[in-house]
């Protein structure tokens, strides 16, 4: 049989928006191609959140070795940086076992710098304290963060593209590395984007109708709460981290976190109390929706991607797996 060819420094990558199936096809195609996993999640890599963050589960792992699951305790930052040398680190390790690295996740930022070598150190090792300092107690203000980012949208309108509004992190670090060089940040990322890829990559992005993904969302919201969703957000919320701790800021966690705020400075009956929470998981299914679509606009700007639509494939995994197997085999080995 044909095998991966592991002196090309290959790397599959199964990405894809949230919902559409990615965790049981990486597992699949693991187990075809005697792959290990390496996650390109933001929030997963989080000990202790998991129903919010929809973690991979030990029997869904069907014994594949995973990588950057519960690693990370939610008290610490996780940034593209980190994740680019985590995840270097794991897949250089995976060759030296002679396994086929498979890169799954729907972070797409993630995905790009690891694939093409992105340096972000400039905006991280270049800071200026005293710039950052200024930045962050903006921030904290009433109102910070809404004239911080619309501070962005005038002087670096391109970089709305990518870094959302409640992403206060990264805002920040736009803002600064304007002040610090005078010309914007997404300038320099797209000068960065157009290197080589670091890998040998077959690129493999899910979709699905958009009416069947997003009913697909609401239910798995629906599912979370019944698993202890809210329970979870509420452990996290009363460790009162800081606002801009970025485990505070996953989807699922940052609408509840909202909800438990309100519910605690106000004298509230119950019904009210409820309210607020049921408006809180309507929010987080609203969110999710939006997230998938960017998640698509995302990656349809990527380069060299396979897109596959599931439904041509009649939702089965198997016959999924077999089409991604090939199509692997083809390209790297």
């Amino acid at each position: 049989m044909k095998k991966i060819d592991l002196t090309k420094k290959p790397l599959i990558i199964i990405a894809g928006p949230t919902a559409v199936g990615k965790t049981s096809t990486s597992v699949a195609l693991a187990k075809a191609l005697d792959g290990e996993i390496v996650s390109a999640d933001s929030v997963q890599v989080y000990r202790k959140l998991d129903i919010g963050s929809a973690k991979v589960t030990k029997d869904e792992m069907e014994g594949v070795p995973h990588h950057l699951i519960d690693i990370i305790d939610v008290t610490e930052d996780y940034d593209v940086s980190l994740f680019q040398k985590m995840a270097s680190d794991a897949i250089e390790g995976i060759y030296e076992r002679g396994h086929v690295p498979i890169l799954a996740g729907g972070t797409g930022f993630y995905i790009q710098g690891l694939l093409y070598g992105i340096d972000f150190t400039e905006e991280d090792e270049g800071a200026h304290k005293e710039i950052r300092d200024r930045l962050e107690a903006m921030a904290k203000e009433p109102g910070g963060p809404e004239a911080m980012y619309k501070k962005l949208s005038e002087v670096d309108p391109k970089s709305l593209e990518k870094i959302h509004e409640h992403n206060i992190r990264r805002v920040i670090r736009a803002l600064e590395f304007y002040e610090l060089h005078g010309s914007p940040i997404s300038a320099h990322n797209e000068e960065e984007r157009e290197k080589q890829a670091v890998y040998s990559p077959a690129f493999f992005v899910l979709t699905d109708d958009r009416e069947t993904l997003y009913e697909r969302i609401n239910k798995r919201v629906d599912l979370m709460v019944e698993q202890g969703l809210i329970e979870e957000a509420r452990w996290l919320y009363e460790l009162h981290l800081p606002e801009e701790r970025t485990s505070m800021k996953g989807i699922g966690y940052r609408e509840l976190i909202a909800a438990f705020e309100a519910i605690d400075k106000g004298n509230l009956a119950a019904s009210e109390k409820s309210a607020i929470i049921v408006q809180a998981v309507e929010k987080i299914k609203q969110d999710s929706r939006n997230y998938a679509k960017r998640q698509i606009t995302w990656f349809k700007r990527e380069r060299n991607v396979n897109f596959v639509n599931i439904k041509d494939f009649e939702y089965k995994k198997d016959r999924i797996t077999e089409w991604i197997t090939e199509k692997c085999l083809s390209l790297l080995g």
